[in-house]
């Protein structure tokens, strides 16, 4: 019988061999940004076609090789970053980085999975549209990774996560079918929604290799304002007299504690707060309309000033330029890279009802003060979506070895957890599951929802080959790897 090549000369015969990467060019692509997981990899490859992503796929089904999607890798979670074995191929989109069309009428745009964000977000707005995903890592995320992670960023208040600006997708199977489910259609009820099992599953079902995604009017004024304020008691009330008020022309209601906007100033250049003195919190409020027949700048500070009068902020800021808005957006945007920068951090998504979220902040203050006294607490969040982010710094001495990281992490999430499930909440709501998470997801969903899970990941991926040790665990059939 015919011997077969290589892997690396089957790759390169699909992709080119200018688009295989081994060696020490695999740096980049066995580690996430954060450089918590590092892995191993026969090879990186990056097909410039779905239909080269196809083959690539089949080729590894056929091989019984293990197949790792990464989008841009900014991911938080691990999903992007292949295990030790050194037996999985990791396969990159950014070649594949077209605006396919945009169309306002139907009011979509088609794109590859390879684009990076701020490029769909530049397509919408030269066509006159406006497309409301919007993240910190925007500059260098890519759609396909946003989808596949379900991806959140600060306009789900008004616009929902990822999932909900989905119109259709094309995706790869993990046996190589190429499935077409590129519609522009709002309405379609022809059984299963299979485009929403992608959306979210990080990588383990298939890998998404183009999207339909809804694009909306661009606002043709925006509002926006940073206020200080004691506590998210007081954030709950201004958010309830807002929505009141503003109706979904409130797109974005962002809130930071105090040490959480210090490490950002401590750590990021060309970042300043516009208050003489510092509080205890902050609140970034953004509003939009598309329709110019009254001030919104000027409801937004009657709406504040009423506040103010009644005691529930401290102060006020709305910019009068959009440079001095975009000013307070870099606060809120820096937060990832200055968290990295400040050192060990372990890192919380929870969301809870709103109804719930002054306790739900509290409680995880006072337990995590009186475990972790020499430790900052931070918190940072969608408070307008109820998702929260707790980030507990470690102290030097906690963070000085892996034995010591592990211990602490694991004390913080069961207090994290606990108060998150006790108040009806969920651990995750939009970083995904990946590595770091996989223990919890049991605890959180329970058997049965898990098991549904495995099920779905089984009758998708009969092989176990699509990013495997990703979400949860599932053991492998017996013998696969390069050859």
């Amino acid at each position: 019988m015919p011997i077969e090549p290589p892997i690396r000369d089957a790759v390169a015969a699909i992709v080119g061999a200018g688009n295989v990467l081994t060696g020490a060019d695999l740096a980049p692509y066995v580690t996430d940004w954060r450089d918590r997981y590092h892995g191993r990899a026969v090879l990186v490859a990056r097909p410039g076609t779905a239909a080269e992503v196809a083959a690539v796929v089949r080729l590894c089904s056929d091989r019984g090789i293990p197949v790792v999607p990464q989008g841009g890798n900014t991911g938080l979670c691990g999903a992007a970053t292949p295990d030790a074995s050194g037996t999985a191929i990791v396969l990159r989109l950014d070649r594949m980085n077209r605006i396919r069309s945009v169309s306002r009428l139907d009011g979509t745009v088609e794109v590859e999975a390879g684009c990076v964000l701020q490029a769909v977000q530049a397509a919408a707005e030269a066509a006159g549209m406006f497309f409301p995903l919007s993240l910190g890592a925007e500059g260098s995320c890519q759609v396909g990774g946003n989808i596949a992670t379900n991806a959140g960023g600060t306009a789900v208040l008004r616009y929902g996560p990822m999932r909900d600006l989905v119109l259709g997708l094309e995706v790869v199977l993990p046996d190589g079918t190429l499935c077409d489910w590129l519609t522009p259609l709002r309405k379609n009820n022809t059984g299963y929604d299979l485009k929403q099992l992608f959306v979210g599953s990080e990588g383990t079902l298939g890998i998404i290799t183009a999207a339909v995604l809804k694009v909306f009017p661009r606002p043709a004024q925006t509002a926006t304002a940073m206020v200080t304020l004691d506590g998210p008691e007081q954030a709950l009330t201004l958010l309830e007299s807002l929505r009141a008020a503003l109706g979904d022309r409130l797109s974005s209601f962002e809130v930071l504690n105090r040490a959480q906007v210090e490490i950002v100033l401590e750590q990021t250049e060309a970042v300043a707060m516009p208050f003489a003195a510092p509080a205890p919190w902050y609140v970034l409020i953004e509003a939009t309309d598309t329709l110019d027949r009254y001030d919104l700048r000027e409801a937004l500070e009657n709406l504040l000033a009423e506040a103010l009068d009644a005691g529930t902020i401290g102060d006020a800021v709305v910019p009068g330029s959009a440079a001095q808005a975009a000013a307070l957006w870099k606060v809120r945007h820096s937060v990832s890279e200055g968290n990295r920068k400040a050192g060990y951090g372990v890192t919380h998504d929870t969301a809870v009802p709103l109804r719930h979220q002054a306790a739900f902040v509290r409680a995880v203050e006072r337990r995590l003060a009186a475990e972790f006294p020499d430790g900052r607490l931070l918190m940072v969040g969608h408070m307008g979506d109820g998702n929260i982010h707790v980030i507990q710094m470690l102290g030097a001495a906690q963070a000085a070895t892996e034995q010591g990281r592990d211990a602490a992490a694991a004390r913080i999430n069961r207090i994290v957890d606990e108060e998150t499930l006790r108040l009806h909440g969920s651990i995750s709501a939009e970083h995904g599951i990946g590595q770091t998470n996989k223990r919890r997801l049991l605890e959180a969903r329970g058997e049965a929802d898990v098991a549904l899970m495995r099920a779905i990941k089984s009758a998708v991926d009969r092989k176990l080959l699509f990013n495997p040790g990703k979400v949860f665990d599932m053991a492998p059939p017996a013998g696969r790897g390069a050859h």
